[in-house]
């Protein structure tokens, strides 16, 4: 399957560190960021996982839960749980979804068919393709998807921005420039009529172009 932004992300049944779960029931009305590992007890994704884990109340305050995938069973998750606090110093506390199978892996389009229906035998190298990043919406569609190698960690620094931008779209329908954060300015998209952009921005703009028009952050 090819997943691209705006689609429904799969819905999904499987075993995590928190018991079972069918994906879209767990989400409920929050927002969501999946991402994925190719193998437990790798190097730079046990960096990852404790890094989260002490973003908690980041991503609380953004009603955004927070969920892993790897490729092997709970149970090595459970183990490798205690390398990541013995690490970073921060235990996990977001459900990992078990997928020896391979199956939610397939499903999201991050392994081929042919990559076999177990998880025993695999080098992270084989999973190299199951480091994405996912954010999903309330509606269950695809926001962002952002693929790592498997040398490079993620930013979710990066990631809380990124959603900051997604729910400010929502609310107010700003879109953010290059490099924004959290009370810099932000555009009027060209969709939005002289008349409507009145009342929803009622600070004024700056037209710098006649498709660029710059407004100080609603929210703030």
């Amino acid at each position: 399957m090819t997943l691209k932004i705006g689609d429904t992300a799969p819905d999904f049944e499987a075993d995590t560190t928190e018991g079972r779960i069918r994906f879209h029931d767990w989400i409920g009305d929050s927002w969501c960021v999946l991402f994925s590992h190719p193998k437990d007890f790798t190097p730079v994704c046990t960096t990852e996982l404790g890094v989260v884990a002490g973003l908690k109340s980041d991503f609380t305050k953004r009603n955004c839960k927070v969920i892993g995938l790897s490729v092997d069973p709970v149970e090595d998750h459970v183990r490798w749980a205690h390398d990541i606090e013995e690490v970073t110093g921060h235990a996990v506390n977001y459900p990992m979804v078990g997928d020896p199978e391979l199956k939610v892996a397939k499903l999201y389009g991050m392994l081929p068919a042919s990559a076999g229906d177990t998880s025993q035998g695999r080098t992270p190298a084989d999973n190299r393709t199951v480091r994405t990043v996912m954010i999903i919406g309330p509606g269950k569609d695809i926001k962002v998807m952002i693929s790592y190698p498997m040398t490079t960690g993620r930013n979710f620094d990066e990631i809380l921005r990124v959603i900051d931008s997604l729910q400010l779209f929502d609310k107010y329908t700003a879109a953010t420039p290059v490099n924004w954060r959290p009370g810099e300015d932000v555009i009027i998209p060209p969709t939005v009529s002289e008349e409507a952009a009145k009342e929803k921005f009622p600070k004024g703009w700056e037209t710098l172009k006649p498709y660029l028009r710059v407004t100080p952050d609603p929210s703030t």
